[in-house]
């Protein structure tokens, strides 16, 4: 759970981070700013601020911001309702991203987990203007380097509440006090 103290804070700093990658939004788009610390009250450490423009039955496009070296913990999209997961493009705007997915693991990762459950490894390195694209139901994570990291994310229609996270502890759904 976050204080609201936290929340308008990390809502500000957001915007600071879409100026910074040149994104411009509305007023209204600024007040569906979504701050989710993942239930750990640590959202230095294990978070993610995240501002959805359209989300339907067939298309979601989000934009994704870090803050330096926050994560955002690992987790999958199952299927849901005979209908195959989420499959998602993550795009970088600005900054980089260190992006964790199923694989061989990286020797010499550029960052390490916070504290929590973390059990893949192999490590793709996202810079502005680089993307990749996750299949449906393959757990990853990610985290942001130093500057922090806006990534633009395309994909299949999202149902966040539906996530499954490796971290037993993690609540999806963001609680402000």
């Amino acid at each position: 759970m976050i204080s609201k103290k936290e929340f308008s804070e990390a809502k500000e700093k957001t915007l600071e981070f879409f100026a910074k990658a040149g994104i411009a939004i509305t007023d209204e788009e600024h007040d569906r700013i979504e701050v989710a610390d993942f239930g750990l009250s640590d959202l230095k450490n294990t978070g993610l601020q995240i501002l959805t423009y359209v989300n339907t039955d067939r298309v979601c496009a989000k934009e994704l911001v870090l803050t330096p070296y926050q994560t955002c913990p690992e987790h999958r999209h199952p299927s849901l309702d005979g209908r195959e997961g989420k499959e998602e493009t993550f795009r970088c705007r600005y900054g980089s991203v260190y992006l964790y997915v199923e694989g061989t693991p990286t020797s010499g990762r550029g960052v390490e987990p916070p504290d929590g459950t973390y059990t893949v490894f192999h490590e793709i390195v996202l810079a502005p203007g680089q993307q990749y694209t996750l299949s449906p139901n393959t757990l990853h994570w990610f985290k942001a380097g130093e500057k922090g990291a806006v990534i633009s994310e395309f994909s299949t229609s999202s149902h966040d509440e539906s996530d499954i996270f490796t971290d037993e502890r993690i609540n999806r759904i963001p609680e402000v006090e």
